[in-house]
């Protein structure tokens, strides 16, 4: 269980890393905003590494997959004091690993496209055009939000053998506090801190 939790943590920090090798390119930071005008999109990806970005894909979703370790370790302790709920978090959890994978893969596909093809307007038409055709996978988000409510709930009624105040091991408030921040990988991050703060207690 604890190695399970310790590796899950490892994986968001690489994960967390890989996001910001796609936001922190050679010119700056990347924001989303920036894609409503092509002349900052072109600045900030002027002399980009199609490496950096390929490397940021693969590893990140190699990272993903060490972090289903831990949803499936978390998964199965609640399964010990309520199979039913176990259960839905762990299909929570995969639906959120398997398309999240997919979501890290096509946001640095979308950046390596629009270098490869030049930074031209076209480029920008071509791939927000292909973003927004693949955009429905960020639905991965829902599966994570089940996971963490109900880990929650079953922690703060004391339903777990974890004390009541360990509820705060957990993603949801933990990135409702980093939220407001400029902190990159918040999401990975408050993964990270769940998983850690859990691998301590358990």
């Amino acid at each position: 269980m604890k190695i399970a939790l310790i590796i899950a943590c490892v994986g968001h920090i690489v994960c967390g890393i890989t996001d910001c090798m796609l936001a922190y390119l050679k010119n700056g930071r990347f924001e989303f905003s920036d894609v409503k005008d092509n002349k900052k999109m072109q600045k900030v990806f002027e002399g980009a590494s199609l490496k950096q970005i390929e490397l940021a894909m693969l590893i990140g979703v190699f990272a993903l997959f060490l972090a289903a370790f831990g949803y499936t370790a978390v998964s199965r302790m609640i399964c010990e004091n309520s199979p039913v709920v176990g259960n839905i978090m762990l299909g929570a959890s995969l639906f959120f690993v398997v398309l999240i994978s997919s979501h890290h893969a096509l946001c640095g596909a979308t950046e390596w496209f629009y270098v490869r093809l030049g930074r031209t307007g076209d480029a920008l038409e071509v791939i927000l055009d292909f973003f927004k055709r693949t955009s429905p996978v960020a639905i991965a988000y829902m599966g994570l939000l089940v996971f963490d409510i109900l880990l929650f709930i079953m922690v703060v009624t004391g339903k777990t053998d974890l004390p009541r105040w360990a509820c705060v091991f957990n993603t949801l408030p933990a990135f409702l506090i980093l939220a407001p921040t400029k902190i990159p990988a918040k999401g990975n991050i408050a993964n990270a801190f769940m998983f850690l703060g859990l691998a301590i207690l358990l």
